[in-house]
């Protein structure tokens, strides 16, 4: 590896309240609970751990630099306590994290059905993630934080104001621009007003699940014509509607790569490479004994994911989208194993593996 590859993740800094439940209540229906926890938590934190455990080759050596970039309550005692502290055990740096006063952390109650393998809900407050608004101020941030200049590799997800996700995308995703870096937009929550099109010109890599994929052709004034089949739980999207959908990505919008998340079913990809060719498949799940929390699996996938991008990267000579050469298969097979760890354990962060495990 010529260089130590930079990750900079932007993005949603949370404090989870989980709540494990036998069942989840009806309508005006009070039901002890069977635990509550608090965690360290949010889609970009979450992601940035992922990242940084990934790039861990053994207990003491770390070949990626990630860094995290995002806001916080300054007067919040679970960041200090917790939230800080974990990221940093992660190999996270939390130097571009901003503590704002008169706002709080941002929030997430998340309530875990134990009848139901597993499956969660969750509420989220934004808090400090509201305010990371300043595209300006971020854009600095992102491409010269820590004195460390433009990054390998961005992460981005949908849990800060969706006028700054727009216009990162925009800077880092321009042909004529002079940040070469390679962006992977995660789009969860999907923003009610959607993502333009236009704002996924050039895109790297895109990373949905089944759920998101439907949202983002529902609400994308281009594609609304374009048929979906409809969400059931027994019925998951076909290999064959995913290569349909993923072309019209490929062909409107120029993203090189978009993998679609199907939880049990497993992870598909569709890579369109540099010599016009598509390369795509359908990567089985991995089998797992017990499913004990799903809270952290998919944000464990990009993390993991991410990392393999940064290192590839790291390999190439010209800085930036050069993907032509990536082993995707196995990059998305790594981060699938990572999922499938995460999944047999309980909490988002703390389930994440470490890359040597």
């Amino acid at each position: 590896m010529s260089h130590r590859p930079v990750i900079r993740v932007i993005g949603s800094l949370n404090i989870d309240f989980v709540t494990r439940t036998p069942r989840v209540p009806g309508p005006g229906e009070t039901l002890s609970a069977t635990s509550m926890t608090v965690h360290p938590g949010g889609k970009g934190s979450n992601q940035a751990v992922a990242c940084g455990k990934a790039a861990f080759t053994s207990p003491s050596s770390q070949d990626v630099v990630v860094e995290m970039i995002g806001a916080v309550g300054a007067d919040d005692p679970y960041y200090a306590s917790l939230l800080k502290p974990t990221l940093e055990k992660s190999g996270v740096s939390t130097a571009g994290v901003e503590e704002m006063e008169g706002v709080q952390t941002g929030t997430a109650t998340i309530i875990v059905d134990e009848g139901a393998n597993g499956e969660n809900r969750i509420l989220v407050v934004p808090g400090a993630n509201a305010r990371v608004d300043d595209l300006d101020k971020v854009l600095a941030q992102a491409t010269n934080n820590n004195n460390n200049g433009v990054p390998d590799v961005v992460v981005m997800q949908g849990e800060i104001p969706r006028s700054t996700v727009l216009g990162l995308l925009k800077a880092f995703n321009s042909t004529t621009g002079s940040y070469k870096t390679c962006v992977i937009f995660n789009p969860a929550p999907m923003f009610p007003a959607g993502v333009p099109l236009a704002a996924l010109k050039g895109l790297a890599v895109l990373v949905v699940n089944e759920t998101e994929c439907r949202q983002l052709f529902a609400s994308v004034e281009e594609l609304k014509t374009i048929p979906v089949s409809p969400h059931a739980d027994d019925e998951p999207m076909r290999e064959s509607e995913l290569d349909r959908l993923t072309s019209y990505l490929h062909d409107r919008a120029g993203i090189l790569i978009v993998v679609v998340t199907l939880g049990s079913q497993g992870v598909y990809y569709s890579f369109a490479t540099p010599d016009g060719f598509l390369e795509r498949a359908l990567v089985p799940a991995v089998k797992v004994e017990r499913v004990v929390d799903t809270t952290g699996a998919g944000d464990a996938f990009v993390g993991y994911f991410a990392t393999a991008v940064a290192r590839h990267l790291a390999q190439v000579k010209d800085k930036g989208k050069d993907l032509g050469d990536l082993n995707i298969r196995e990059a998305v097979t790594r981060a699938n194993e990572a999922a499938a760890k995460c999944v047999q354990r309980s909490g988002a962060m703390e389930s994440i593996p470490f890359g040597y495990e």
